[in-house]
């Protein structure tokens, strides 16, 4: 059984996913932007999700983001299956457009947690090596200075037909995670927390970045020369301090635990049985009775 994905109410994520063999389908340009940006504004209005930081690479993208009302995984489904149609259409295939693992969410554990992974997100255009700094990237990422600002987008006219009942313009509000003062000291930490990162990851890279012309050059179907790595860890919680890490693990261990011996007796016919809180899949498709819901 595949392990089970727990959804919480308020919980805050780093949540990356992947192009199908890491192919450049994501490669910036103004049809991308444009629709990447449009179908995000959507996806965080409908389903209520508040976004605090993103940055869109050739291949992968991150986003950080908080889920007041369980509702992650519709989110990432309506996001990935609407950027996957108008893409795939834009560059003229087929096949999927995602890799076909599903997306990673990492849930963070405290607010400097989340500091760290929005200046990770941030920084990431320095670390892949391909620009200086990370407002340099021509694809979407989103400034410090952005947070609390709402971004008005137009429907892109690729793809998206004027009476195909999408709205003509979303807005995308960046919020400030919970747990800070203020939107300016949010600002302010995040700004100083970023140039630190990107300073450290231009001298990992010995001060060399491919540069935005040869990014642009970059032809789609194209795939980094480097060897993904295989069998890695894939984390469900992220914290920097070693107890907070061992609290959040635990939680889940005890929701895995509880998943299962719920699911068993479910399989046997004891329809009532109640699941732990933090079900999605069973509670949302099934209609299975779940701690804290209904």
């Amino acid at each position: 059984m595949t392990a089970p994905r727990q959804v919480i109410p308020g919980a805050t994520y780093l949540v990356t996913r992947r192009c199908t063999q890491r192919q450049f389908l994501l490669k910036p340009c103004k049809i991308v932007n444009e629709v990447f940006l449009y179908v995000l504004a959507l996806a965080a209005e409908r389903y209520g999700v508040r976004i605090h930081a993103f940055c869109i690479l050739s291949n992968h993208s991150h986003v950080v983001l908080s889920d007041p009302h369980a509702q992650l995984p519709a989110f990432q489904q309506y996001l990935n299956g609407l950027v996957a149609k108008a893409l795939n259409a834009f560059h003229g295939r087929w096949e999927n457009f995602w890799a076909p693992d599903t997306y990673s969410a990492v849930k963070l554990g405290s607010t400097a947690d989340v500091v760290d992974k929005i200046t990770y997100v941030l920084a990431n255009p320095v670390a892949a090596g391909l620009v200086r700094h990370g407002r340099l990237w021509p694809g979407l990422w989103s400034a410090p200075e952005q947070i609390g600002t709402v971004i008005e987008v137009r429907r892109p006219e690729h793809f998206f037909e004027p009476d195909g009942g999408l709205p003509e313009t979303a807005s995308l509000k960046l919020s400030r995670p919970r747990g800070f003062e203020s939107t300016m000291t949010f600002r302010r930490d995040l700004s100083a927390s970023l140039a630190e990162r990107e300073q450290q990851e231009a001298r990992a890279c010995g001060g060399r970045f491919l540069g935005i012309a040869k990014v642009l050059a970059q032809q789609s179907s194209n795939r980094p020369r480097s060897i993904e790595p295989r069998r890695g860890l894939n984390p469900r919680v992220g914290a920097g301090d070693k107890w907070k890490r061992i609290e959040l693990l635990q939680d889940l261990v005890d929701f895995l635990r509880a998943y299962r011996d719920a699911w068993l007796a479910r399989r046997h016919g004891r329809l009532e049985t109640i699941f732990p809180y933090g079900t999605y899949q069973l509670r949302v498709l099934h209609g299975a009775p779940c701690v804290g819901f209904g």
